[in-house]
């Protein structure tokens, strides 16, 4: 008798931990979507997904919750589960929000050099980091998950297939929604960056799914695999990311990232990658992270080949996570200047868009 117990009683586990995360669900509203001003090419709107407002301050709140849904109904996770994680900071403390929610133990295995903020907004959160030394952190966490007989959530395996990519409130289906009531309802492109890969899959499945015409950009640090992959397949690792955009780009192609539903990729140097984040951050009144500036980079050289074509429309991107989390780093000149950016040299291309 004693062998059916333990299934019944993880089964009402489970239930409750589901019926805690969609709790949080009702309680989230959606996220804004905000148009900002382009007075240099009057015929182009740009709108920001602000991923910011979410409970845990990033776009990843969306992917922690898909990936807690997607373990629990998988049968991954227990009462006494702990949960384990490769993340470079804004995944780890989504997925250690969730599993305080849960009552589970939950650490977080980064690079050393991770921001401060973004450490200690894990540890806010309940969660453990687990700081190492290179980028091999998806190894680390495999072998801590087998040290302390946890679970390995994987997000840059399960990103592409946790989110229903078809709809139900997706980042997709809610850009989509918000738009239509917009002058150019049907986004002539949406940009992304690729850090699991999980947000460019969903949304390029959903573009395919809703037979839309818009088109996928994703922006990528220089130094990350993912552009090379995508116009070589054979690349499919580098040495190391040596960036400094926490949150995207990657030393090895992940298993959810589908290079197939990409229209376009663009390589942001570093610099570029500040330089936007500080104008955009000024634009709208809130300091962006350094892979919303990666997305805007990206969104300038776009519109800038669209002016030239005569074309008008509408461009979206994400506004990935707060800037208040690198005011350490991207934000303070002498970081920026230890490490030899000239944030500068970007400032007449960026005029092309937003003016002086």
């Amino acid at each position: 008798m004693s062998y059916l117990s333990a299934p019944v009683k993880n089964r009402e586990w489970v239930a409750e931990a589901i019926r805690r995360i969609e709790g949080d669900i009702t309680r989230s509203a959606d996220t804004h979507l905000i148009r900002v001003p382009l007075p240099q090419v009057p015929g182009i709107t740009l709108y920001l997904k602000d991923e910011s407002s979410h409970p845990t301050g990033s776009l990843k709140h969306r992917l922690a919750r898909s990936l807690f849904l997607y373990a629990l109904c998988n049968g991954w996770i227990g009462p006494e589960t702990t949960i384990i994680e490769s993340s470079s900071g804004s995944t780890a403390i989504s997925e250690a929000y969730f599993a305080r929610l849960l009552g589970l133990r939950f650490v977080a295995v980064m690079p050393r050099s991770t921001s401060a903020e973004k450490v200690a907004a894990i540890a806010f959160q309940g969660g453990e980091p687990h700081l190492i030394d290179g980028w091999q952190t998806s190894e680390a966490a495999r072998a801590l998950a087998r040290e302390l007989n946890g679970h390995y959530m994987d997000q840059f395996t399960f990103a592409e297939r946790a989110t229903d990519w078809r709809g139900n409130n997706n980042i997709a289906d809610s850009i989509f929604s918000q738009m239509s009531a917009e002058p150019y309802p049907e986004p002539t492109w949406i940009v992304c960056g690729a850090g699991t890969g999980g947000t460019a899959t969903t949304i390029g499945r959903y573009i395919r799914y809703r037979r839309l015409d818009t088109r996928l950009c994703v922006a990528d640090p220089q130094a990350s695999v993912f552009h090379r992959h995508y116009a070589d397949r054979s690349v499919r690792r580098v040495e190391a990311c040596s960036s400094v955009i926490e949150g995207i780009g990657r030393t090895e192609v992940e298993p959810s990232f589908n290079p197939d539903l990409v229209d376009r990729m663009v390589a942001v140097p570093d610099a570029a990658s500040i330089a936007c984040a500080r104008l955009i951050s000024q634009r709208i009144g809130r300091a962006c992270g350094g892979s919303t500036g990666t997305n805007i980079s990206a969104c300038i050289d776009l519109i800038g080949e669209m002016v030239a074509r005569g074309e008008n429309g509408s461009v979206v991107t994400l506004l990935c996570d707060s800037g208040e989390r690198y005011r350490s780093t991207l934000y303070s000149d002498d970081w920026v200047e230890k490490r030899g950016l000239d944030l500068a040299a970007e400032s007449a291309r960026i005029a092309t868009v937003f003016g002086e």
